[in-house]
């Protein structure tokens, strides 16, 4: 994927060379739940304007004109906010960032109204500011509850992805407040970025040990929630008895894990780490402080995991990462 910013007469140009893959995420079975409403007081203005081409089946060339939904400097902090807390947003470069806070809009709900109903068509997405909402789903003509999705929850961009009907009802549980995108910028703006992001992750996920249990689905999953850090040698990554808030896994370079043993008076190396290994995953898994250190031996490259995406993703990996204790049990 190929991308190019221009300056024209001021204005912010961006071209892109889109390409036909999909982009799913977060609660993909029910992700398609956003819901069609109009919005008679907006003032779109054309900002940015965004040529995409697809070269797909009928290498169909369009042109985006990005809107821009006037909103106050404390409201596009809020929405970045929970941006950063939905696994599709994550891939954003900061000029793409813009681009969505600017074309977002605010939609309030009562508690009972339907945001979206299953079967309708679907022309936006949606991200929780505040309140609750229910997600059911007509399975055998019962209506079975799927999930409550929460603030920082993102849903509905199954149905803009594949032009599909809506997959489930998402009616307020409480009062909300949802910030609402269009199926344009998803498109051009959101589904690029997360592509681009899973291109790249795509072989070293593939390559983890840990990871080849899983299917792709699985790890594309897991690379749309990745952040990329770097260390240089001798700097320490995590410390003994800090709070485990990351998950690592080594892309390039090594590590040593150290621990204060009883009775010693120097750290002892208690584990060596290459590319493909990870550690982080024991105060995640236990809910308890960090056991051991972590320095860098060399400069050190890491994909790393938050707490709350590592509890959605890979919640069926638990008895998998449990294994490795065992090399922990010796120093516990």
């Amino acid at each position: 994927m190929l991308e190019k910013i221009a300056h024209k007469n001021g204005k912010k140009q961006v071209k892109k060379a889109d390409s036909d893959s999909d982009s799913g995420s977060e609660g993909d079975e029910v992700a398609d739940l956003p819901s069609m409403m109009s919005n008679p007081g907006a003032q779109p203005k054309a900002r940015n304007s965004v040529s995409a081409e697809a070269f797909g089946k009928y290498h169909v060339k369009e042109v985006y004109t990005a809107k821009v939904v006037k909103k106050s400097e404390e409201n596009k902090s809020k929405i970045e906010a929970r941006l950063q807390q939905a696994f599709m947003f994550k891939a954003l470069s900061k000029e793409e960032l813009d681009i969505v806070l600017d074309a977002m809009e605010e939609r309030a709900f009562k508690a009972g109204d339907t945001v979206i109903k299953e079967g309708d068509e679907g022309a936006v997405l949606f991200v929780v500011e505040s309140g609750e909402l229910d997600c059911v789903k007509q399975i055998d003509g019962v209506s079975k509850h799927l999930k409550t999705f929460e603030a920082g929850d993102a849903f509905g961009e199954l149905a803009l992805l594949y032009n599909a009907p809506r997959a489930a009802t998402i009616t307020a549980k409480t009062d909300a407040c949802l910030w609402e995108l269009d199926r344009s910028t998803f498109n051009h703006i959101v589904k690029d970025a997360a592509q681009r992001k899973r291109d790249k992750y795509e072989d070293f996920l593939a390559s983890v040990p840990i990871l080849q249990s899983i299917d792709n689905y699985e790890r594309t999953k897991i690379s749309d929630v990745i952040k990329e850090c770097n260390f240089e040698k001798g700097a320490q990554v995590i410390a003994e008895g800090e709070e485990g808030t990351v998950f690592f896994l080594i892309i390039s370079g090594q590590a040593v894990a150290t621990k204060m043993m009883p009775g010693a008076s120097e750290h002892t190396e208690v584990m060596q780490y290459k590319t493909g290994d990870y550690f982080g995953e024991l105060a995640l898994l236990k809910d308890a402080p960090r056991a051991a250190n972590v320095i860098a031996k060399t400069n050190l490259t890491c994909a790393t995991i938050d707490r709350v995406s590592f509890q959605k993703l890979l919640g069926p990996l638990d008895q998998i990462l449990m294994r490795n204790m065992e090399a922990y049990q010796n120093y516990m």
